[in-house]
Parts: structure tokens; C-alpha cells; sequence
């Protein structure tokens, strides 16, 4: 089972490079995330032709989630994060497919820091944590898999001295993250290449790509019954070449069937 996670930037603008990549790498499972459009725009015909249910939670000209599961439908367990009801923001939804829970989410950027936005960011990060707390203890495997926007560590940044001040990279929100391993929760990247520069997101400024000067902010995390199944854990740094293509490249994870 190939489970795969990709910030499309605009689900819409980018559809000729999603279909392409869905018909190349044949996922089992594809979290989304900045579909950039309302509920009644997302390109469910298009998805279902290339042989996938869908489940979706969308925002007009922000955010925006889905769900994508190969010759099934995923059964929606979650629409949005819990915690703050006037939380419009259109960032998790979440799915049980095949057996696998899937959770995905769109963390919030938190830029210009300090300020309103980086506040929401980690009122947003510490009510992640306190439903991740309630889903690691899951028996059934669990995947939380999206744009995070946070770089863990020094080695998950280029340059990271320029990084210093942006809430991507800040003292707090790396924390957040660290809390999160330290339920238990595993980082598939990092538990099978644990050494490897490793980078998800490349700018479209300054010729990113080409000078592989990248970051990464996109992550896989299992809890105990899915880390025991996993096999491999991926980047496609080649789908960030194609023309139109999005500044997040898709990331993946196979497990045991």
C-alpha cells in the first residue's frame, strides 16, 4: 500500500500535473492540501476518472484538504480540527481507507512572526497534539501526513542560519513537533534515512530547484502499528521539474498490505 501526501499549491491550476503524477506513481492513498477552492469546484470528474474516490474540504482561494483513495471511497472520519469553533480554516480532514487511518493536514505558515499569524500557528499546532495524543493510542495503523510547515531540525533546511527568524523554523514550533515524536509517533523519512539531506519544497525564486535549496516541511508520521509495516519512505523530486508544477514535491510511504 503506497500512501502519498502533496501539497498541490491550487488543485485546479495544477490538475494536468496531479493526474500525471497519479498515473505514474499509482498510489493507494493521497493526502492533499492548498486545493485553493471551494467545495463545489474541486475537480471530483477528474479524480474519478483516474480511478479515485474523494472526500474533500474546501476554501475559497486558501487552504483546503482532501482525501484520495484508489478504486474506493474513503470513509470520512474527521472534518477539520477539534478545539476552536470559530476555526474556519479549512486544514485536516481525516479517513479510514483499507484499514489505515489517515489523517490529513495543512498546518499553518505563522509568518510574519511575531504577530497574529504565528499565534494561530501554535494554537492550531498544540490543539494537532492533543487529538494526535488520542489517535496514536489507535489499535489500527495510523498515517498523519501533510504540509506540517515546520523544518524539525538544522539538517532539514538549506542554509538554515537564514531561517532564524521565520516561523517555519522558530524555537516553538520546532518544539511542537518534537512533542509530537515524543507521543511516540514515528517520522517515516527520517526513521529510514536518517542521515540523507532530504528536502520536499523547493521555492520557485532564485533557481531553488536547480541548487537543490530546499526544505523540508512535508511529513509522514505512524503511530506503533504503522511504523510496523512500513517498508519504504520517498520524495519524487522529479514531479518539482515538470512544467506548472507545484513548489511542494509529493512525498510517499509504502506499507505492508
Amino acid at each position: 500500500m503506497i500512501i502519498a501526501t502533496y501539497n498541490v499549491n491550487g488543485v485546479n491550476g495544477r490538475l494536468p500535473v496531479l493526474l500525471r503524477w497519479l498515473a505514474e506513481r499509482q498510489p493507494n492513498i493521497v493526502c492533499l492540501q492548498e486545493l485553493k477552492a471551494p467545495d463545489e469546484k474541486f475537480p471530483i470528474q477528474a479524480i474519478e476518472a483516474a480511478g479515485y474516490g474523494a472526500i474533500w474540504h474546501g476554501q475559497k482561494s486558501w487552504n483546503g484538504v482532501a482525501i484520495l483513495a484508489k478504486g474506493a471511497q474513503p470513509i470520512e472520519t474527521r472534518r477539520g480540527l477539534p478545539g476552536d469553533l470559530d476555526d474556519s480554516h479549512s486544514r485536516y480532514i481525516e479517513a479510514a481507507v483499507n484499514g489505515v487511518l489517515v489523517g490529513g493536514l495543512y498546518l499553518p505558515n505563522g509568518n510574519p512572526r511575531p504577530g497574529p499569524k504565528f499565534e494561530y500557528k501554535l494554537r492550531w499546532f498544540a490543539r494537532l497534539t492533543e487529538l494526535m495524543a488520542e489517535l496514536y493510542a489507535t489499535k489500527a495503523p495510523v498515517v498523519i501526513a501533510g504540509d506540517y510547515n515546520v523544518m524539525p531540525t538544522e539538517r532539514d533546511v538549506y542554509k538554515p542560519e537564514r531561517w532564524r527568524d521565520d516561523a517555519l523554523f522558530a524555537p516553538e514550533v520546532r518544539a511542537a513537533f518534537v512533542g509530537l515524536l515524543a507521543q511516540g509517533w514515528t517520522d517515516a523519512l527520517r526513521k529510514l534515512h536518517p542521515d540523507e539531506t532530504i528536502y520536499t519544497f523547493f521555492d520557485y525564486f532564485r533557481n531553488a530547484y536547480a541548487r537543490n535549496a530546499g526544505l523540508r516541511i512535508d511529513h509522514f508520521l505512524l503511530n506503533k502499528p504503522a511504523t510496523k509495516r512500513l517498508l519504504r519512505a520517498e520524495v519524487d523530486l522529479a514531479v518539482r521539474g515538470w512544467e506548472k508544477t507545484s513548489d511542494h514535491c509529493p512525498v510517499w510511504v509504502e506499507l505492508k498490505d
